[in-house]
């Protein structure tokens, strides 16, 4: 690429926040990225990953620990012209109009009042909102609301736009809109704009918008792979060349997050277990009876089970991951393949589906055989929360510690091993007989 071209250049960039007890949490580790003119680049990647971080520093929201970020070859040390973004929440001023909204961008500039209402009528019309310009957020849809976000960054004719999950709080048919509406827009070059950096959990909808899309990999967050997209506009789902790229980012995440579980996940010399995620039986319920049921009878195309049932990457690997650790389920490439026992748990009753669920957590899950041994072997049958807390927090990030037991203390109740009283925060056996 030509130096002329690049927008954006972030280099060796480190962000940390430091440790209640003393050390500190790295969330994002030497990421090199660059945007050149005319393109619009994905961050793929889970949730806790620092992707939204990367892009407030980018913004000069935030400054990194170490390393830099260069726009238009000047360094960012603070909120930088020429930036602009749009968040996931729709963050209007709910006793502002349409109008007014759409304005405050330029009143901060300090342009001529005509000016400023000319530009934000502009911006309206162009983002499809003409007509609405004295209606209140209260009075607007979702996707109106999102629209008027679009406006208030356009309007500022921002060189690079950021965009932090713009789509995810709308229904997928609006979303879904409301993503056509702006690519039509980038293509015809009519969005005052020269690169687009966008932060997704949806990996269609990264094939679907980006020319490049950067996999992020966590624990520190740092890009894994880097993934080119090729394909004219406008690209269809159904498309064979797009649903193999689909396929190849499948099977990279799950390849990147099979090492790192290898590697990191479990707590050296405690016999705790894993970080867990927060991965409801229900849900775990739910992809076994879909995998078990026809067409996949048993065996299913990860990326088929998440268009098909709307599943975005932060629900559904962690819950394939999970049915592995379970052993209800094998994970090979972006496939997924109930084992035995799984189709077992498909086919059984609930008392029964319990039961398998019970002996797969005493068995393969040691903090919940470590909460039910302790919960054994005392008198009254009682343990308090603090009592596996602190053990946890000796090993990971109290906010990990804490998902972790909620997890554990949802798995305990649907297999009945355990209860627990939120209240008193007291872990305890119902039946102790």
């Amino acid at each position: 690429m030509e130096a002329a071209d690049i927008l954006l250049d972030v280099h060796g960039v480190r962000r940390s926040f430091p440790k209640a007890g003393g050390g500190e949490l790295l969330v994002l580790d030497d990421v090199e990225l660059k945007l050149v003119d005319g393109e619009i680049v994905g961050l793929l990647g889970r949730s806790g990953s620092g992707k939204s971080t990367l892009l407030r520093i980018i913004s000069g929201l935030s400054k990194p620990t170490a390393g830099s970020v260069t726009y238009l070859g000047r360094g960012v040390d603070g909120p930088a012209p020429g930036i602009a973004m749009v968040f996931q929440s729709f963050a209007l001023f709910p006793w502002l109009t349409v109008l007014e909204n759409v304005q405050l961008g330029l009143e901060a500039l300090a342009l001529p009042p005509k000016e400023i209402r000319s530009r934000a009528l502009a911006a309206i019309d162009l983002i499809g909102l003409d007509g609405y310009e004295s209606a209140y957020p209260r009075e607007l849809s979702g996707g109106m609301r999102q629209r008027v976000g679009f406006a208030r960054a356009l309007v500022v004719h921002p060189n690079i736009l950021l965009m932090d999950e713009p789509f995810s709080a709308l229904d997928v048919l609006t979303a879904e809109n409301l993503r056509t509406d702006f690519l039509d827009l980038w293509q015809e070059g009519q969005l005052p704009i020269k690169g687009v950096i966008l932060v997704t959990h949806n990996i269609e909808e990264a094939v679907l918008m980006c020319d490049r899309v950067l996999l992020f990999a966590s624990n520190p967050g740092h890009i894994a792979t880097e993934i080119k997209i090729d394909l004219p506009q406008p690209r269809y789902r159904q498309d064979p060349a797009f649903l193999a790229i689909v396929d190849r980012i499948y099977i990279e995440m799950m390849a990147h997050r099979a090492e790192r579980a290898q590697r990191h996940e479990r707590f050296a010399g405690t016999g705790i277990g894993t970080v867990l995620p927060r991965v409801s039986a229900n849900l775990l319920s739910g992809l076994v009876e879909t995998v078990a049921a026809a067409p996949y009878l048993g065996k299913a195309d990860l990326p088929d089970v998440a268009s098909k049932n709307q599943l975005e990457i932060d629900e559904l690997f962690p819950a394939a991951e999970t049915l592995q650790m379970l052993r209800l389920a094998e994970l090979e490439g972006g496939d997924i393949k109930l084992t035995a026992t799984g189709k077992r748990y498909a086919e059984a009753d609930m008392n029964t589906r319990k039961e398998i669920f019970a002996r797969a957590l005493m068995s393969f899950v040691p903090l919940a055989a470590r909460i039910r041994r302790v919960l054994d072997e005392r008198a009254n049958h009682h343990a308090p929360k603090s009592r596996f807390l602190d053990e946890l927090e000796d090993h990971m990030a109290p906010e990990a510690a804490e998902e972790t037991l909620r997890t554990i203390v949802s798995w305990g109740r649907f297999g009945e091993l355990f209860a627990y009283d939120d209240e008193h925060g007291l872990f305890s056996l119902e039946n102790p007989a």
